[in-house]
């Protein structure tokens, strides 16, 4: 895990466009639905997640929102999982809802891990029984992505939702100029050749109209990824935030069909 490090990446003037942290939540009470998780990363530092539950046996999928969002705004989000009959895991970052630390992007994929792990001893903790699926959102890709590649013979799905194959693109739309820090596409994230080592159930869904990650890079994505079961949804129309509004009806299939890929994988 701590050979983990992107130093060309961990510097003010990318954190400050890659990073929205809103922090300060209080740690919300546990109920019988809504299991609220702490998971240590590292000393003094806490990584925030809530389990939305539908039931011990159903499928879990650990999410990695993108880098504007927090696990709370997830509560009105959850229930469309719950209908499909998945347990729903939304985890914050560093700094964000009632994590602690500051964001960047070593800690976020050296924190990954400890999540990835965390979640799995809580999932058996809790008799919770069903197979663990990755889904990382936008930013959330990249530590979706970290997971899948490492740890294939654990995650029973990959699920990305406007996800990016490239960093440089990346660094442009937001307002990041690559050269003036003298990045190289290897010193990103390096999504695309991440996903060439997954070779399970593989879900790519994409808007057509996103103006922050061009829905080409959903496509290479997708063509990559060497699994024989998988799905490239491409909503028309939809912007990097308006997949739902554009597509809810195929943005829902699609995750039916990840459920059904999942009882004959």
């Amino acid at each position: 895990m701590f050979g983990i490090n992107y130093p060309i990446l961990d510097v003010r003037e990318v954190n400050r466009f890659l990073f929205y942290p809103r922090g300060g939540e209080p740690i919300p009470p546990s109920t019988e639905r809504i299991k609220t998780i702490i998971i240590p990363v590292e000393e003094n530092i806490i990584i925030g997640a809530r389990c939305h539950v539908n039931s011990k046996d159903a499928p879990n999928i650990l999410f990695f929102h993108g880098n504007g969002e927090i696990v709370s705004d997830y509560d009105d989000f959850a229930p469309f999982f719950l209908d499909l009959g998945f347990n729903f895991i939304p985890v914050d970052y560093r700094g964000y809802g009632f994590s602690t630390g500051s964001p960047s992007v070593t800690a976020m994929m050296r924190d990954c891990h400890a999540v990835f792990s965390y979640v799995k001893d809580w999932l058996l903790a809790e008799q919770m029984s069903g197979p663990l699926l990755i889904m990382g959102r936008s930013l959330g890709s990249a530590a979706a992505l970290e997971l899948a590649c490492n740890y294939e013979n654990d995650v029973a799905g990959l699920i990305l939702d406007s996800g990016f194959a490239y960093t440089r693109p990346l660094l442009d739309n937001l307002g990041l100029d690559p050269d003036a820090i003298g990045f190289r596409e290897e010193d990103g994230f390096l999504n695309i050749r991440k996903i060439e080592r997954f070779q399970g159930p593989a879900l790519i869904i994409h808007g057509d109209n996103d103006e922050i990650i061009a829905f080409t890079e959903g496509k290479e994505l997708y063509e990559a990824c060497p699994s024989t079961l998988k799905q490239l949804l491409i909503i028309p129309g939809a912007g990097h935030n308006e997949l739902l509004m554009y597509g809810l009806d195929d943005y829902l299939a699609s995750l039916r069909w990840m459920k059904g890929v999942l009882r004959r994988y």
